[in-house]
């Protein structure tokens, strides 16, 4: 158990950084000193009296990321709830299964997610809050407001100050969170974190240095997950930083202006984001001929290259120390070039049930093509004979391992070893430094006529490299390898390419994909599919759904 206690760790950053800015909405000029969250955290623990809600019982927060979103997941966990974030990308059927399944008593949306909810069919909400206001939107809106404002007032008669951030002892064993899940198979668990899983993740930021008091960064991924949570979030308020937080989809136009805007120190990203500018922007301009020839000449490529990563850092707000890359696996063709221009990033590695963090390192102790090493508080092996040359799950365990799923001790009991070590799911090596490398999910892995483990991510990296592919995924159908496609439309528009010029194009595409692979990894065939392929919230492919 960690020495430091999460809940009082953000009682003293409210008081060492009161007049700071905390929160900020980008597209709204409304901005929460720490003071001011200290306040209405204040505010919503009263609300929480009055709306009868108790230590260990459940609030949701329903919403995009806004400074609301923020001081309402603070208010629960200082209050002693348990604080049950809901990715806004989920459907109808499956929010009302989460707030039911969770035994939610309130819960903060965003107006237009409470409109997708039906009150009859979520029979254990007392109450609902507004994340624009906090106006009420279910229950006794003007006798729940009258009562909060009469105690408030009673409570800070001269007003609220610093010496008035005073929460609760609340055990670090406890648990302060409930994590969805979205996974590709279909269904979803509640993963139980505790507050020494998310300080374990504090901490790490804390030892790290990765940001200081009045320095600022830029939230864009969604703060009910637990990768934008840990660190564009809970981290940050606990150093002091100022958050602002974007608020919308993070389109490559909005992104850019916003990094402009903020200069953030230390950016957290997913590869979806550094792929998308790879492809669109950096890609098309690498493959023109007078560029092409230029890259031959060792002193002008240098030249080049050194262009290249002025105008990415310039992309990115210019300010910062390094890019941090998670949630998923950064594309091998796009790493290998950010590496060769000296881009300052690193890759990291993590899961829900670890609140995110297992891995990572520096940038500048970052190993191409792993995810880094295993973080201070956490223990990794491989289920393998020979660890640094067989391929084997995954196995963690330490401080930031998860309490289990809530109500399913099936499912617990299941990702747990015999002795104790959470399974992860995920293929690897570890190298003689500790780095891990990734092979890819053993569910995914397909075991070619000849007994060899083939491991469909590393060729779906390659195959969303060729020309006029968004995406793909790599199966097996009779014995063969199939890759399904989903060709970029808009290029084909854009370059009026007819559909039997994308059949060549395509079967030209897989010519150059297995002239880069083994034998055994080749594909037999491209099937265009026509639509995008469906994603989980966190938009990882289904991938049960195309199997077949």
């Amino acid at each position: 158990m960690l020495q430091q206690n999460l809940i009082k760790n953000f009682e003293k950053s409210f008081r060492g950084n009161w007049e700071l800015p905390a929160l900020s909405d980008y597209f709204k000029n409304e901005t929460f000193t720490y003071g001011m969250v200290a306040e209405e955290i204040a505010r919503l623990h009263i609300l929480f009296e009055c709306c009868k809600i108790k230590k260990g019982d459940k609030v949701a927060v329903l919403g995009r990321n806004n400074t609301r979103w923020c001081i309402s997941y603070l208010a629960v966990i200082t209050y002693g709830g348990v604080v049950v974030p809901i990715l806004q990308d989920f459907n109808s059927d499956d929010i009302h299964h989460i707030l039911n399944h969770s035994e939610a008593l309130s819960i903060f949306a965003g107006d237009q997610y409470w409109d997708m909810i039906n009150p009859p069919d979520v029979e254990k909400i007392r109450s609902a809050f507004s994340l624009t206001d906090f106006s009420c939107l279910f229950g006794n809106a003007k006798k729940i407001q009258d009562e909060l404002n009469k105690k408030f007032t009673e409570k800070y008669p001269d007003g609220f100050r610093k010496e008035h951030v005073n929460y609760p002892d609340i055990d670090n064993k406890e648990m302060v969170m409930i994590n969805y899940t979205s996974g590709t198979t279909g269904f979803t668990k509640g993963v139980m974190i505790s507050a020494n899983n998310l300080m374990g993740n504090v901490q790490f930021g804390i030892d790290a240095r990765l940001s200081s008091s009045g320095e600022k960064c830029l939230s864009f991924l969604p703060l009910a997950h637990a990768f934008g949570c840990a660190f564009d979030f809970l981290y940050a308020i606990s150093v002091g930083v100022h958050i602002t937080l974007l608020g919308k989809i993070p389109s490559p136009k909005v992104l850019v202006e916003a990094l402009k805007t903020v200069k953030p120190k230390v950016i957290f990203t997913v590869p979806l984001i550094m792929e998308k500018i790879y492809k669109k922007q950096i890609l098309p301009a690498l493959e023109r001929k007078t560029i092409k020839m230029a890259l031959k000449l060792p002193f002008v490529s240098e030249l080049i290259f050194e262009k290249i990563k002025k105008q990415l850092v310039d992309v990115f707000g210019g300010n910062f120390t390094q890019v941090i890359i998670g949630w998923a696996p950064l594309n091998p063709e796009v790493e290998d070039f950010l590496y060769k221009i000296k881009f300052p990033f690193t890759v990291g590695y993590g899961m829900t049930e670890c609140a995110p963090l297992i891995s990572y390192s520096y940038y500048k102790e970052f190993v191409p093509r792993s995810c880094g090493r295993p973080i201070k508080f956490m223990e990794v092996r491989i289920d393998s004979e020979q660890p640094s040359l067989i391929p084997g799950e995954i196995q963690v365990r330490g401080e930031n391992v998860m309490i289990g799923y809530y109500k399913d001790d099936e499912a617990t009991k299941k990702i747990f070893t015999d002795d104790g070590w959470l399974r992860t799911g995920d293929i690897a090596t570890i190298g003689q430094d500790n780095s891990l490398f990734i092979r890819g999910r053993s569910k995914n892995m397909i075991l070619s006529s000849n007994g060899q483990n083939i491991y469909p991510e590393e060729i779906e990296y390659k195959s969303n490299n060729m020309p006029c592919v968004v995406e793909s995924i790599v199966v097996e159908r009779n014995g063969r390898l199939v890759a399904l496609v989903y060709p970029d439309y808009d290029y084909m528009d854009k370059n009026i390419i007819s559909e039997k010029e994308m059949e060549v194009l395509m079967n030209r595409n897989k010519d150059l994909l297995n002239s880069t692979l083994p034998v055994y990894e080749k594909i037999s065939d491209i099937v265009i599919y026509p639509t995008e392929f469906e994603k989980t919230p966190k938009k990882s492919i289904k991938r049960y759904l195309y199997n077949i």
